[in-house]
């Protein structure tokens, strides 16, 4: 397949940012690239371009930069609490996943993709937990979740007094 090279205006996931030099399929870049402004051919005049890219693009990623680390302190002082379902023996029915403390987050104002939060399986278990948040390739947030149980904790019975038990129940016989 012949291919082209071209110099990327925005952040393309599956490409590269802005400034890049790239090499795609010639139809890729001619009939979607170039006409909806997401790249340039590479022509002396653009290759003169490539410094105003590349300021674009370290403003942008100052600005990512900035906006995690606030969003990071911001989560390293929340202590949020999930309630999980659990049977008498304190086993959980169900578990804590991404989603839950995504949502749990989205609750409290702070929104976060539940594909940046790092859990290396689902939490079955009652307890406290540091969970890690990638926000940036440079920062991380630590989250402290509390996860309790729906089942409070059963009375104890009644203490049998001296000298009177329950009598056993009569069995019936035919």
């Amino acid at each position: 397949m012949p291919t082209t090279e071209v110099i990327l205006t925005e952040k393309i996931a599956s490409l590269g940012a802005e400034a890049d030099v790239v090499k795609v399929k010639r139809g890729y870049a001619r009939n979607y690239l170039v006409p909806s402004g997401k790249a340039l051919e590479v022509t002396p005049v653009t290759l003169r371009r490539i410094n105003q890219l590349k300021a674009k693009r370290a403003e942008r990623e100052a600005a990512e930069l900035n906006e995690s680390e606030e969003l990071a302190r911001r989560i390293n002082k929340l202590k949020v609490t999930l309630t999980i379902a659990t049977g008498e023996t304190g086993k959980a029915f169900g578990s804590v996943t991404t989603k839950d403390i995504a949502d749990k987050l989205a609750e409290l104002g702070v929104e976060v993709d539940r594909h940046r939060i790092e859990l290396e399986r689902p939490i079955k278990e009652i307890g406290t937990q540091e969970i890690l948040i990638k926000l940036h390739h440079d920062v991380v947030a630590k989250l402290n979740l509390t996860v309790q149980s729906t089942q409070e904790e059963a009375a104890p019975a009644p203490a049998e007094e001296e000298g009177f038990k329950a009598k056993p129940k009569a069995k019936h016989t035919k």
